[in-house]
């Protein structure tokens, strides 16, 4: 994975009332930290931010993170967003190297196409939308794609069943739930329907028949009586 280059400005003060005259500005207070160095607060150009994540790796795209002189690599760890617009009103960037292994959250991505679950009207029902992953940073991959073209209603792919790419592993256990092929509500509710109409007619053959019985009945009695 190549790295973006983002310049962050040292010496932000700290604050709200400073927060968001950086945010009125178009900057997003940040701070940097990890590998023992202390925390520093910055802040980075919001359009500048936006691009470098915007990426097929998104919020663990690997940055160059130039501070003044001092050039460092990192991730975007902690992204905070306005619980209304969504946009990042802070961010916290830490400091890694080439050879560690780190965790991200990678986004899982279903392939192909369930045709199976399609035939019997049933739906894939997706369980785990991402997956915590362990691996340096050169190897965190874009996402994690399962292949759904052999699921079929009944069928549950789980997270022992993927193949990660080398040097990707996870701590999430083998038996997760990743997808899943379900009878949708329609296709579950469509055999007792059946059954109720089956019921209907048995109970109205049931009724028709009581009630030859019973017109049959009374013309014996009837004629029982016109004989006495």
């Amino acid at each position: 994975m190549a790295e973006i280059t983002l310049v962050a400005e040292p010496g932000r003060a700290t604050g709200s009332r400073e927060s968001r005259r950086l945010r009125t500005a178009g900057r997003i207070p940040a701070v940097v930290y990890g590998h023992g160095a202390e925390a520093v607060s910055v802040s980075v150009d919001g359009r500048e931010l936006r691009h470098a994540l915007s990426g097929a790796s998104g919020a663990n795209q690997l940055l160059e993170l130039r501070i003044g002189s001092d050039h460092h690599l990192a991730m975007a760890r902690a992204l905070q967003r306005h619980p209304v617009r969504h946009t990042v009103v802070h961010v916290d960037f830490q400091i890694v190297s080439r050879d560690e292994v780190i965790s991200a959250d990678v986004p899982v991505v279903l392939i192909g196409e369930a045709k199976a679950v399609e035939l019997e009207q049933g739906m894939v029902e997706q369980q785990l939308t991402s997956l915590t992953i362990n691996a340096t940073p050169g190897r965190i991959p874009a996402s994690i794609e399962v292949d759904i073209n052999d699921l079929k209603v009944g069928d549950a792919i789980r997270v022992g069943d993927l193949r990660l790419p080398s040097g990707v592993t996870t701590d999430v256990p083998d038996d997760e739930m990743i997808v899943l092929g379900a009878l949708s509500g329609a296709s579950v509710g469509a055999a007792p329907a059946e059954g109720g109409e089956t019921a209907a007619e048995d109970t109205s053959a049931g009724a028709a028949g009581g009630e030859e019985s019973g017109a049959s009945g009374g013309a014996s009695a009837g004629d029982g009586e016109g004989e006495a």
